[in-house]
């Protein structure tokens, strides 16, 4: 089946939009650093056009995914099905990361729903688009979505999700810079 596509055409923006989940790998330049891969889910995703997708970036315990674009831009994401036809689909590029007050960060979040979680939007100009036949993947079904990052965000509020990125996202794992502009405390 592994095939390079040209183009997220309609029928692939179709099926990326169904998958209820999907992964972001990223590294850094150091051999010695760590690689990343993070799940991702929630209406955070958005095809931007033929060659650019976006995402909702939400706080989380740690920063390697905007460390590592910021650092070098290489990312690869990967959907996978979990449903009765078996795929997988991996679209590699360049990314880059969009604060509050920046055009695309405004043009991403605008596409899904406001959530306090929200620290970054994530872009990413895509170089190569690929599927592959994802016959050693379980078919599973989805049975709701977690509501925990809302509702943590929802009871920190403003300030406390402030604090919280100051400890957990100013710097990587690998001691890269995180978030622009938080101290580094570690």
């Amino acid at each position: 089946m592994a095939k390079i596509f040209d183009s997220i055409d309609d029928d692939l923006r179709a099926w990326i939009a169904q998958q209820p989940m999907w992964f972001v790998a990223t590294s850094p330049l150091s051999a010695e650093g760590h690689v990343n891969m993070s799940p991702r889910g929630h209406d955070s995703f958005s095809v931007l056009d033929d060659h650019r997708v976006g995402w909702v970036d939400y706080t989380g315990s740690g920063v390697e995914t905007i460390a590592h674009i910021r650092e070098n831009a290489r990312v690869c994401l990967m959907f996978s099905s979990f449903g009765a036809r078996p795929r997988i689909v991996r679209l590699h590029g360049r990314g880059t990361v969009h604060l509050p007050g920046e055009r695309a960060f405004d043009e991403v979040t605008a596409l899904h729903p406001d959530n306090p979680s929200t620290r970054a939007v994530i872009t990413v100009d895509v170089t190569r688009i690929s599927d592959a036949c994802g016959w050693g993947v379980p078919m599973m079904q989805l049975t709701g979505e977690r509501e925990l990052i809302k509702q943590n965000a929802e009871k920190k509020g403003e300030d406390g999700m402030a604090a919280y990125r100051v400890l957990k996202n100013a710097t990587s794992i690998d001691g890269l810079p995180g978030l622009p502009g938080l101290p580094d405390v570690r």
